[in-house]
């Protein structure tokens, strides 16, 4: 199974992924790029990530993975309700990207060991997305904080969107945190990787990014808090300088989170609660309720439905939604299972933050990098491959029969 040597190709996999999952929808680039070469420079992304994981992994040697299952089975509903083509053939489309990201995964779960190899893995590419981010911000300024997105961070080289921009930074900020109190990288690299990625984050007024940052890092770091002293002593430095932040700059603090927006605008979620409501009240029938309208762009009556849960109650249905609370159920559970280590915490991280996203944030129905996160969390959980014993010439002899021997060569 796994275990061993990673081949150095399973990070070019993980990569595309990350790129494939980057989306073709954002903001005005400095040099407009088509949407339609974007998408198919995502695909093409795909494709090669699932052609080079077959390649590497031949046999088809896979891990049992009751997350990659569930996904399996997600597929399946949504091949189901987007077959009666009510969201027209681009839910096919969508179903096959998802057969594709499903069936990488599957492939990849051979080198699901339970240790730190694709967290690193993720800290690389998600912070060479946010360099881009960075250069595009050097580069043209103002096409970087936009006034049509109220001055907040965008992707002026690749189409990015604050939300977006702020998921990735948080992300990798939480897992290098977790690797420095682990002492799996030291405090320069860290912080080489920490600080630029806090001032993007902070440039985007992403709150979910941020609230999904710190109760995440609160939830992994308070598993660890019983064995690990760094742990305890940096969470009370944490306590310490949340307080003081609290205390004398909370009207900053306010003004950042408020964004100029109306007490009422913000209760409203920015008009995304006006857009549930009306997808809540609209009238289905009961194939519909259980296996949704087909795989689509997360939208309802042109606005984006930025719920995940609503997503896909919209495009799964029921089954859907209940698939999806089942992943995030069974890896919340294993990961309560499992004894404190570092690789619990970082998986409890992705997982608390996930759950924390899919409120404001849709994309745990489709191939999106929340589902790469989920997948992340699910090889941190993996028990470790029992390595396979020696075979030497004599045991040869003695256990396997004459007509079974391929050679005597060890």
């Amino acid at each position: 199974m796994g275990g061993g040597h990673t081949p150095k190709i399973v990070g070019t996999v993980w990569g595309l992924l990350v790129l494939n999952t980057l989306g073709s929808a954002g903001a005005k680039t400095i040099v407009p790029l088509p949407r339609s070469l974007i998408q198919m420079v995502t695909m093409g992304a795909l494709v090669a990530a699932f052609a080079l994981a077959l390649a590497v992994n031949l046999r088809l040697r896979i891990r049992a993975s009751a997350y990659v299952f569930l996904l399996t089975l997600l597929l399946v509903t949504s091949v189901i309700s987007s077959a009666h083509l009510e969201s027209g053939f681009g839910a096919l489309f969508r179903c096959a990207r998802l057969a594709l990201f499903v069936g990488t995964l599957w492939l990849l779960s051979r080198w699901w060991d339970g240790d730190l190899t694709f967290v690193r893995h993720h800290i690389r590419m998600y912070f060479a997305v946010l360099g881009s981010v960075a250069m595009g911000l050097a580069v043209a300024p103002g096409a970087a904080l936009p006034d049509l997105y109220g001055g907040r961070l965008v992707g002026a080289l690749w189409p990015l969107t604050p939300p977006q921009i702020g998921q990735y930074a948080a992300v990798i900020i939480g897992l290098t945190v977790l690797l420095v109190l682990g002492r799996r990288t030291d405090r320069v690299s860290a912080a080489v990787v920490i600080v630029p990625s806090l001032v993007l984050l902070a440039l985007t007024h992403t709150r979910t990014a941020t609230l999904g940052l710190f109760l995440g890092l609160a939830l992994a770091i308070g598993s660890l808090l019983l064995t690990s002293g760094a742990a305890r002593r940096f969470f009370s430095w944490a306590v310490l300088c949340a307080t003081v932040a609290a205390v004398g700059f909370a009207s900053v603090l306010q003004a950042w989170f408020l964004r100029g927006q109306s007490k009422e605008n913000f209760s409203s979620l920015t008009g995304r609660a006006k857009v549930w409501d009306a997808l809540l009240a609209a009238p289905r029938t009961a194939g519909e309720k259980w296996f949704g309208m087909g795989l689509g762009d997360k939208s309802f009556g042109g606005l984006p439905i930025d719920n995940s849960w609503l997503a896909v109650y919209n495009e799964q249905g029921l089954a859907g939604v209940a698939l999806v609370a089942a992943i995030i159920l069974v890896l919340g559970g294993v990961a309560l299972l499992r004894p404190p280590s570092l690789e619990r915490a970082c998986a409890i991280f992705l997982i608390s933050y996930c759950a924390i996203a899919s409120y404001t944030e849709a994309g745990l129905g489709d191939a999106s990098p929340y589902l790469l996160h989920l997948a992340l969390a699910a090889s941190l959980l993996a028990a470790p491959a029992a390595a396979a014993p020696l075979m030497t010439p004599e045991l040869r002899r003695r256990h396997i029969p004459r007509w079974a021997r391929r050679s005597e060569v060890p």
